[in-house]
């Protein structure tokens, strides 16, 4: 098997195809190997999470992704606005999504959901010392809240009730980090 000591591609040139709440990019790129390739993907200002935790039980909103046709249980989560840092994203999808605020929330990781097309950053949170108020969800979401235990949602992950990436991400992240 070869080995390359430099796995970089530099970019050539570019186009937006598209720019809305997401855009669309082509890009022509210069290889390992000095060939040229086109890299289409999706642009995306990043996205906070965060696991809201009280005790033994966690809230989840409930809502219908049309995109793969189903309703899902997920943690609050949200694209971050123009010039917004990722901390107020996860307070203001937190307050949104759940009409709760946190005395905690702290930063747990970043990770990119689908590096393959798109250069999304989703930062992750955990929040605690939840205090609850009114939701403000936006006019095109409804969204049911719902208070589930943790080991409630870890069954809800093996049976493929609880399918989404950030959701099981954090589930996961918090039974590591809460032994």
């Amino acid at each position: 098997m070869k080995h390359y000591s430099k796995l970089k591609e530099t970019k050539i040139s570019g186009q937006t195809l598209y720019k809305g709440i997401l855009g669309v990019k082509l890009d022509t790129v210069r290889l390992v190997n000095a060939h040229t390739a086109t890299r289409l993907y999706l642009d995306h200002q990043g996205a906070s999470g965060v696991l809201p935790v009280e005790g033994e039980n966690i809230y989840l909103v409930q809502q219908f992704r049309y995109p793969v046709g189903r309703v899902t249980l997920e943690i609050p989560a949200g694209k971050r606005e123009k010039g917004q840092t990722f901390l107020a994203c996860a307070r203001a999808e937190l307050k949104q999504e759940t009409g709760m605020q946190a005395k905690s929330l702290k930063h747990v990781m970043m990770f990119n959901p689908s590096n393959a097309f798109s250069n999304e950053q989703l930062h992750l949170f955990v929040a605690t010392g939840l205090t609850r108020g009114k939701d403000c969800p936006d006019a095109d979401e409804f969204i049911n809240l719902k208070k589930i235990p943790f080991s409630r949602a870890y069954k809800m992950v093996e049976k493929g009730e609880i399918c989404d990436a950030k959701t099981i991400i954090m589930l996961q992240w918090w039974k590591l980090h809460q032994k």
